[in-house]
């Protein structure tokens, strides 16, 4: 028996909706912010949520930080 025989269709639209959707943000965020746009994009359509997961982690975390610690300095 193959496997993906068993698998509905439906969940391959769904799952390469997702992946187009995550690379599509992944890219446009990193290029409003400047940061390798290409790579994220290309990386978030590969899988499902890790290019995500480390994209918050290595560059919106980050920025967060840096911005908090900007506005801090003024009080």
């Amino acid at each position: 028996m193959n496997d993906l025989q068993d698998i509905p269709l439906w969940l391959f639209f769904l799952l390469a909706a997702g992946l187009l959707l995550q690379g599509t943000c992944l890219f446009r965020n990193a290029r409003k912010r400047g940061k390798r746009a290409w790579f994220w994009g290309l990386w978030g359509i590969t899988g499902l949520p890790m290019p995500t997961v480390v994209y918050l982690l290595v560059v919106v975390l980050p920025d967060i930080v840096r911005r908090s610690k900007v506005g801090n300095q003024g009080k």
